[in-house]
């Protein structure tokens, strides 16, 4: 049994277990994962959690993990289950010969958790991350004061819908959510999704078109900064009583849209940023929609 203070250490990261809740705090070491070192620490209520769980690692490990509730963290709302296994907040590793002890602290989780703790959560218990509040883009330098989110357009990236648009700002109270693609697969982004339509049709499509989206790609947009910025605007939103609902599919691309994605998908082939092969392979995918 866990006694309130205990701190259990692990690989990049450390629980202290507190009648209510656990601390935990990231190492900031060169081989931590950037994401856990912009975290910093989070303290995660039991009333958020769902279950937690005991597994063998790889090489030697065991993995102690808390399950977040539905809707309890605007952090894992925002990733949409997109992180990789090693990024992910909720796992704490620790060497094999510990995973009796693990066993333990496991058991006095559970034993705090709330009655209801398989449903879903109307408000988020989970602080966001406090940083980043911006972070460059491919296309854009995304600003957020608490209140407002700017898209500046770079020259070098930005499409020609977008500068035909012009800078974009967004209060939060005309927001509904947002949705954020990872930055390590091609399609990168974060859209903010608006509560109402935009006269003339100028929100969807796909984000490179959209002055409500920023594009991602190798170097732009890194899940350390993205993410927790992502996550920010969506707990903005969910404390301002807005609904958030699940994002819609993407509109079918015309081939003015195909056109800018391949000269895109060009200059970061030139650039070195996306190899042979992504870029055959994606330029066939999006010829195949003309």
């Amino acid at each position: 049994m866990s006694r309130m203070g205990d701190v259990l250490a692990g690989f990049h990261a450390a629980w202290e277990f507190q009648s209510d809740s656990v601390l935990i705090r990231y190492e900031r070491g060169i081989r931590t994962p950037k994401l856990f070192q912009a975290l910093g620490e989070r303290r995660v209520p039991l009333a958020a959690l769902s279950g937690v769980t005991v597994t063998p690692g790889r090489r030697g490990t065991v993995v102690l993990r808390a399950e977040p509730r539905p809707g309890a963290d605007p952090l894992m709302e925002a990733a949409a289950g997109q992180l990789a296994e090693g990024s992910d907040p909720y796992r704490l590793v620790l060497p094999a010969d510990r995973g009796e002890l693990a066993e333990r602290y496991a058991d006095a989780l559970r034993a705090g958790l709330v009655p209801d703790a398989d449903e879903p959560v109307e408000r988020f218990l989970v602080d966001a991350p406090e940083a980043p509040r911006q972070f460059k883009a491919y296309d854009a330098k995304a600003s957020f004061d608490g209140r407002t989110v700017t898209f500046r357009w770079f020259w070098t990236g930005a499409s020609s819908a977008k500068w035909k648009a012009g800078d974009q700002t967004f209060s939060v109270a005309e927001l509904a959510g947002v949705e954020w693609r990872s930055p390590e697969g091609l399609e990168g982004h974060l859209r903010l999704l608006r509560r109402e339509p935009v006269a003339g049709g100028g929100a969807g499509g796909t984000a490179d078109q959209d002055p409500a989206a920023v594009v991602f790609g190798v170097g732009y947009g890194p899940v350390h900064e993205s993410l927790p910025f992502a996550a920010g605007v969506l707990a903005a939103i969910r404390s301002a009583g807005v609904a958030v609902p699940v994002p819609a599919g993407s509109a079918r691309r015309d081939p003015a849209d195909i056109a800018e994605r391949i000269r895109h998908l060009g200059e970061l082939h030139q650039a070195g940023l996306v190899t042979d092969e992504e870029f055959s392979a994606k330029k066939a995918e999006l010829l195949a929609e003309l």
